[in-house]
């Protein structure tokens, strides 16, 4: 860590994964969402192994679910993008898959949030647009957050770019990521270690990290 004019400097993944400065988001792995990745079991698994450590090391975690609209309530974006994603021409052909109370909505059984775990429900690709997850960080202090779940390409790259933004330290743990199109995963990849401003890493390592921390004393 590196101190100028009382600003505390961080920028190794080993000052930054401590329960006083980082926080965990699962982003979307849910029923409808895991069986769509062709390695969605070994994701589930990776994702499973990284929550089991951040758990014991005392870590914050969020989860986030996606959520589709009643077709009542859908404007011109929503039946864009729906029409986009289940590749319909009209209106009249989409459906909403990921209503408030359906099965597909759900998070996967195995992750079992706890108690002292949230979930933040959203429409929107980044985790921080419309929900509560930078006022939680924010109050709580937190620099840095690493990400896992599914997808890659679609909402966890938007995600990254939003912590920046916000100041705070993206840490992308790669291989605990499901894609559902590996090239244009690549790139946002490579695009997030061009810039910098992510720290991309993967599971064994964060693992590691979390292992030795001596938990908090409640």
């Amino acid at each position: 860590m590196t101190t100028d004019k009382g600003i505390e400097i961080f920028s190794s993944l080993e000052e930054l994964v401590h329960p006083q400065r980082t926080a965990l988001l699962i982003y979307d792995m849910q029923a409808g969402i895991v069986p769509q990745i062709a390695d969605g079991p070994t994701i589930l698994s990776k994702v499973q192994t990284l929550l089991d450590a951040a758990r014991c090391a005392g870590i914050r975690t969020i989860f986030t679910r996606h959520m589709s609209l009643p077709l009542e309530l859908m404007g011109a974006f929503q039946y864009r993008m729906a029409m986009a994603w289940q590749r319909k021409q009209s209106p009249s052909e989409v459906h909403s898959p990921f209503l408030r109370d359906s099965p597909a909505f759900q998070l996967v059984p195995e992750l079992k949030p706890l108690a002292s775990e949230v979930i933040f429900d959203k429409l929107s690709m980044s985790a921080f647009e419309g929900t509560p997850l930078a006022f939680t960080l924010r109050d709580c202090g937190i620099r840095s957050l690493i990400l896992a779940g599914i997808a890659l390409e679609v909402g966890i790259e938007p995600t990254c770019r939003h912590a920046a933004d916000l100041g705070i330290i993206p840490i992308l743990v790669r291989d605990a990521c499901g894609t559902g199109h590996l090239e244009a995963a690549n790139q946002c990849t490579a695009s997030l270690e061009h810039m910098g401003d992510t720290i991309v890493t993967n599971l064994d390592t964060i693992a590691g990290l979390l292992d030795a921390i001596t938990p908090p004393s409640k």
